[in-house]
């Protein structure tokens, strides 16, 4: 009989026992969002300071939900980044599906918020969670999704829309992951300047692979 679970609901602990899913050890296994050097113009200063203070802003009267994290941060983040030129393709509320390694017919499914893809290629994962909501609550849903690219190697974005992080998942029998840190929408300095270098670096690196 096949199992049928909801992404959203999915754990780590049912990942590692269902998927063979580890986190890496190694310090060297995520090293691509370190060290990025991208440009970032003065526009793309003042814009990412109007997205903060749009968000500061609407944070006066919470809660702020998924869709108006999507809507005020996502989706500028993601213009600035040039996600919505070619070779990308944005795929909101794809539905995906992945199947158990160890035979055992479980099979979890759920729709991810924002796909981007260059042709057929998946190359973020992105999982906008309620501001109240840590992380590591979007990171078993965020591996879930990945796990069913049919790419050896794919990377995602989690966000509650003050914090961010990138992971990186690598597939093959044993699958493994490793996360970025922290970035705050809240740090003196703005390190959503940060999230956008990485988001242009990493889809500069997937277009050239």
């Amino acid at each position: 009989m096949v199992q049928v679970l909801q992404a959203s609901k999915v754990t780590l602990s049912q990942l590692r026992q269902r998927f063979n899913v580890s986190e890496a050890e190694n310090p060297q296994f995520f090293t691509e969002w370190v060290g990025v050097d991208s440009e970032v113009s003065q526009a793309d200063l003042a814009a990412i300071a109007r997205i903060r203070s749009n968000f500061k802003y609407l944070l006066e009267e919470p809660p702020l939900l998924e869709e108006a994290v999507k809507m005020v941060v996502l989706s500028r983040l993601l213009d600035l980044a040039e996600f919505y030129q070619p070779p990308f393709r944005i795929r909101p509320e794809a539905v995906v599906e992945v199947s158990s390694t160890d035979g055992d017919g479980t099979t979890i499914r759920g729709a991810v918020d924002v796909l981007v893809v260059s042709g057929q290629l998946w190359v973020l994962a992105i999982e906008a969670k309620m501001t109240t909501f840590s992380l590591n609550v979007a990171l078993p849903q965020a591996l879930s999704y990945m796990l069913a690219s049919s790419q050896p190697v794919t990377f995602g974005l989690l966000t509650n829309g003050a914090e961010f992080a990138f992971v990186k998942l690598e597939k093959g029998d044993s699958p493994q992951f490793a996360l970025s840190r922290t970035f705050s929408l809240y740090a003196p300095a703005n390190e959503l300047a940060e999230v956008l270098k990485i988001l242009r670096h990493l889809g500069q690196q997937l277009i050239s692979d």
